[in-house]
């Protein structure tokens, strides 16, 4: 029995410079006026556990913006990063609609 739990409990071994999963979404920019920083509106659609109503929950987060390029009404893709400043853990990747 002792050699069935080792082989359940094999782990997959990460090859040497692979990264670790990050999250991205998509979101529009609300606020620019940070040095390299921008406020990003991220709207997230779930649905009410007992009524099964569609809602949107929206979250606002702060992105790295390293040749502050992002304007209002932008929207982007941004990816989850470590922790950059005391509010910041996500990063700009790329801009996906300029605003109009």
């Amino acid at each position: 029995m002792s050699e069935e739990v080792k082989e359940q409990g094999v782990t997959e071994v990460k090859a040497e410079g692979e990264r670790n999963y990050r999250k991205t979404r998509q979101g529009y920019v609300v606020s620019d006026k940070m040095t390299k920083t921008v406020v990003v509106e991220v709207e997230d659609r779930v649905k009410h556990a007992l009524y099964g109503k569609i809602q949107r929950k929206t979250a606002r987060v702060k992105a790295h913006d390293e040749q502050e390029t992002c304007g209002v009404g932008d929207r982007v893709l941004i990816m989850e990063t470590r922790p950059l400043s005391a509010q910041k853990r996500w990063r700009v990747v790329e801009i996906l609609e300029k605003a109009k």
